[in-house]
């Protein structure tokens, strides 16, 4: 009796058709498992990043920082204040030590829109140069606050016990002390006309309060399964602390001293104004904000230009803060 080759054929066929699909079905499962979850760009007619890492949280605060209109104001101030501080000359072309009393008090005129001071000095050419100190005293000083409150912080957070109960108790002790007596007691009995005890003095004063952050940050990021993971793997604590919970906990630090930056310019032109910070002939708006309040009834506008020009700086800061701390915190995504 004859087979019937063409069924036998026709069955091998579609068996292997079938075979053929299911592995191509396991390939392209496993091709997606590959590729891992899928990002926001990928669910949306996908794109460039479809096939890459999703994005880190930096690159999320990065894109809603472009997208936040307070931070592009912010940000643009302080990258002409930075600019006018290093090249004041591109924008005042005077001598802010050159005064002429012929002049004092004198309002606005041709080539000197500010008016002139109670010492006949140019108030524009004093504002743009006063930026130079107030920038170089903020980032120093904020540069000083974050580095060695970090360091401090960190150690406490990691290891606790002894070295964390010490620290704490200094930090109470560093808390308890008013920062503007604090300065007119240790300032008074400094000679040195350099910003460099100003500087020294808010680092001292400064550094408690990212140590208390730093340390809540670690304290948080080390209970983590990946840091877990690390010690079990036999990692040391350098390098647990440096490649796995400082990148992790770097975010609040950066947020308060941000911040930060803005209240330590305000705190040297109060301290220059009490007379205890820089002191004449150094070029600061505290300094001519004191000089200008004697003579605020009959030139208002030597008082109005260096005062306007601290608040817009001090504001600058502190938006710029509020954007970076929106856009690092998760919860308000």
């Amino acid at each position: 009796m004859p087979e019937p080759p063409l069924e036998s054929e026709g069955a091998a066929a579609g068996t292997g058709a079938a075979m053929g699909a299911v592995a191509g079905l396991a390939t392209t499962e496993a091709e997606i498992l590959e590729q891992g979850p899928p990002t926001a760009d990928t669910a949306v007619g996908g794109g460039p990043q479809a096939a890459g890492r999703p994005r880190s949280l930096w690159s999320d605060a990065w894109r809603d920082l472009r997208r936040n209109p307070v931070f592009l104001v912010s940000a643009l101030i302080i990258v002409f204040l930075v600019v006018i501080s290093l090249w004041p000359s591109l924008i005042a072309s005077g001598n802010p030590l050159k005064c002429d009393l012929a002049r004092a008090q004198q309002g606005a005129g041709p080539g000197h829109p500010f008016g002139y001071d109670g010492q006949g000095c140019d108030v524009y050419t004093r504002t743009v140069y006063g930026a130079r100190t107030s920038v170089s005293v903020g980032f120093c000083a904020t540069l000083g606050v974050a580095l060695l409150g970090s360091v401090l912080g960190a150690l406490a957070g990691f290891f606790s016990g002894l070295w964390d109960s010490v620290l704490s108790r200094i930090t109470d002790v560093f808390f308890a002390i008013p920062v503007v007596l604090g300065g007119l007691v240790l300032l008074s009995v400094v000679t040195s006309n350099s910003v460099w005890p100003v500087i020294g003095f808010i680092v001292l004063l400064g550094w408690p309060q990212i140590s208390r952050i730093a340390r809540g940050a670690v304290i948080t990021a080390k209970q983590n399964d990946y840091v877990q993971a690390a010690r079990a793997l036999g990692a040391s604590n350098s390098r647990i602390l440096l490649r796995h919970i400082a990148p992790n906990a770097v975010a609040p630090v950066i947020v308060v001293a941000t911040i930060a930056l803005g209240t330590y310019i305000a705190l040297e032109a109060t301290l220059s104004y009490l007379g205890v910070g820089l002191k004449p002939p150094s070029v600061s708006w505290g300094i001519d904000i004191s000089a200008a309040s004697p003579y605020i009834r009959n030139a208002p506008h030597a008082l109005l230009w260096p005062s306007g020009a601290l608040a817009i700086t001090v504001l600058a800061f502190i938006m710029l803060g509020d954007a970076v701390r929106d856009a690092l915190d998760p919860k308000l995504r």
